[in-house]
């Protein structure tokens, strides 16, 4: 914050301007905007060790103008895989091909490294923000601030805070404890899913939408490849490339040493995401299907928002985040209806709505419909 003196919930009274609840890349980028503006900000993450899986993989422009206003963008373009575009096949035949422009770009970084990158910004923002091993076990807000009882390697500690940011994820306990309300929204499906040394992978997605369900294979930086294929109860490298040669009439480069790992794709959003001090952001505010890569993308661009939110109700004294609870909710419905889609158009389709869905495909890659299509799939309006 430029004038930290301007603050009317002084750290001399509470521990901290904002308690963040979770350390995954919309948690640390948020502090890390925070702290940017000089506000006592500590993440509190129970995970001792990094998580070492690559699970999300895409970056989009929305997405990427976050990661500049954090200060990390330029690393993490150099570190990441620019695609090109983006071909969708059914049944041997291409279907569309859209290209990204410079100005609408997708870019490929496996999460761990993102994270990397902002727990490298956040150390050099403000040394020791980040808390392993400590634990939320509880959160009251008292209404002119937050009390949190914490777990830490040396014991329970009480905690108070202006605000706190549960940012812990889908599964958030804490959210449920204070009774913030999940609901289901359309949208779900079972998916098996592996990375896999490809070094002809090249710089274009192949997305296969073949009758027995879609198949998607991505570029990653390094010669790597993630396969993506619709369906689940596969548990080896031989079993997982077998279903993608029946689906797409090749075999893939796959050994049979590979484990895939099988997720379920839904979708929920909570009611609202904020409460008094007390904000959701990210998983714990919104689960968007993986499929379309927009989910990481929309929490850090409500982080965004939550920053802004939080840097104006600690100067004027206010507690009210309601117009980030506005903009957050309005920009995960429509995130949400756009992964809906994805999803439909990627299930298992015979007959009448296999032909429908090809011909939908090759209308919206056609030369007057594919820049808004290229949109769509790049988040334009996020």
């Amino acid at each position: 914050m430029s004038d930290p003196e301007q603050l009317l919930v002084s750290t001399t009274v509470l521990d901290h301007d904002v308690v963040i609840v979770g350390a995954g890349p919309v948690g640390m980028l948020l502090a890390c905007l925070l702290a940017q503006d000089g506000i006592d900000v500590v993440v509190c993450e129970r995970r001792r060790d990094e998580d070492p899986r690559s699970r999300a993989i895409g970056i989009h422009a929305p997405g990427l103008e976050m990661l500049d206003r954090a200060g990390v963008g330029a690393a993490a373009r150099a570190a990441s895989l620019a695609l090109e575009g983006g071909d969708v096949l059914s049944r041997g035949r291409v279907l569309a091909s859209l290209d990204f422009s410079a100005h609408r770009p997708v870019r490929v970084l496996p999460q761990q490294r993102t994270h990397a990158l902002l727990r490298e910004r956040l150390q050099t923002l403000s040394a020791g923000a980040l808390h392993p091993g400590c634990s939320v076990r509880a959160v009251r807000d008292e209404g002119e601030f937050v009390r949190l009882a914490v777990d830490r390697p040396a014991g329970r500690q009480e905690v108070t805070a202006a605000f706190v940011v549960l940012a812990d994820g889908v599964h958030s306990t804490l959210r449920r404890e204070l009774g913030f309300e999940w609901r289901r929204r359309p949208g779900r499906a079972a998916y098996t899913m592996a990375d896999v040394p490809d070094p002809a992978a090249g710089v274009r997605a192949q997305l296969h939408c073949e009758p027995g369900g879609i198949v998607e294979a991505f570029p990653l930086p390094g010669g790597m490849r993630r396969w993506v294929l619709r369906g689940g109860g596969l548990h080896s490298g031989a079993e997982f490339r077998i279903a993608i040669a029946e689906r797409i009439g090749r075999e893939p480069a796959i050994g049979d040493e590979v484990r895939p790992t099988g997720f379920v794709a839904a979708q929920h959003l909570s009611r609202t995401v904020a409460r008094g001090r007390v904000a959701l952001l990210g998983d714990a505010a919104h689960e968007i299907s993986p499929i379309g890569g927009q989910g990481m993308n929309l929490g850090w661009v409500n982080a965004g928002r939550l920053a802004a939110a939080l840097r104006t109700a600690l100067v004027e004294g206010d507690r009210d985040l309601g117009g980030y609870a506005h903009g957050a909710l309005r920009a995960a419905r429509a995130a949400q209806r756009r992964s809906a889609f994805y999803m439909t158009m990627g299930a298992p389709a015979q007959g009448v709505p296999l032909a429908t869905r090809e011909t939908l495909i090759r209308v919206l890659g056609s030369g007057p419909l594919r820049s808004w299509a290229s949109g769509l799939v790049t988040m334009r309006g996020f």
